[in-house]
C-alpha cells in the first residue's frame, strides 16, 4: 500500500537515456538535457499574441528556427500552423501560452520526447546514416529545423550550429534513435 502520510513527495521522472554517451573521433552522440516541450497550433491570426505570450517569434517561414533573446527557449516550425517549443529551463509552457488573447491549442509534450545531441565534425555523416534528408550546410542551414526519419522512426532535427543537431525523438523510440547513432558513430 502506498504511503500518502508525505504528501509532500514528488515522482521524479527518470531520464530515459541517462548515463548513455558515446565518443568517437569525430563525432559524439549523448543524451539531450531535460527540458519542458510545447506542440503548438495556431492560425496566422493568434501567432503575434502567441508569440508575445510565449516570450519567442514563432518563425513563420519553412523549416526555421527562432530563439528568445534570454533563456533557453526556441520554437521550431514543423508545419504552417504546427510549431514545436522547447525550454531548456524547463518553464511552465502551457501556463505562458495561457496568456496568448487568441485562438491556439497548446499541449505539454516534456513526457513524450527526448533529445539526442550529435556533434562533432562527423555529425552530418553520422545522421546520413539513417536520415535521408541533405544536410549539407547549404541545403541545411544552422537553424534549419524539420520533421523527417531516422532509420525507422519519425524525429524532428534542428541543425543548432554549423556541427551540431538536435534531435526531438518520442520517448519511446529513444533507445533504438540513441543506438542507431552510436553504431553509425563507430563507422565516421
Amino acid at each position: 500500500m502506498a504511503d500518502v502520510a508525505n504528501r509532500d513527495l514528488k515522482a521524479m521522472r527518470r531520464e530515459k537515456l541517462a548515463g548513455l554517451s558515446t565518443t568517437r573521433e569525430r563525432v559524439s552522440v549523448t543524451p539531450g538535457p531535460p527540458a519542458a516541450r510545447l506542440a503548438l497550433r495556431a492560425g496566422e491570426d493568434a501567432l503575434n499574441s502567441v508569440s508575445r505570450a510565449l516570450g519567442v517569434g514563432v518563425p513563420r517561414k519553412p523549416k526555421t528556427s527562432a530563439r528568445a533573446k534570454s533563456g533557453g527557449r526556441v520554437a521550431l516550425w514543423l508545419g504552417p500552423d504546427e510549431w514545436l517549443v522547447i525550454d531548456e529551463d524547463g518553464a511552465d509552457l502551457p501556463a505562458a501560452a495561457g496568456w496568448a488573447k487568441a485562438l491556439h491549442s497548446a499541449v505539454d509534450v516534456s513526457h513524450r520526447n527526448v533529445a539526442i545531441l550529435v556533434a562533432g565534425d562527423g555529425a552530418e555523416t553520422c545522421l546520413a546514416a539513417g536520415c535521408p534528408q541533405d544536410l549539407s550546410l547549404a541545403a541545411f542551414p544552422v537553424g534549419a529545423c524539420s520533421r523527417t526519419v531516422l532509420g525507422k522512426v519519425e524525429i524532428v532535427l534542428w541543425r543548432t550550429s554549423e556541427r551540431a543537431f538536435h534531435v526531438e525523438v518520442w520517448r519511446s523510440f529513444a533507445e533504438y534513435a540513441y543506438a542507431f547513432l552510436a553504431e553509425a558513430a563507430r563507422d565516421v
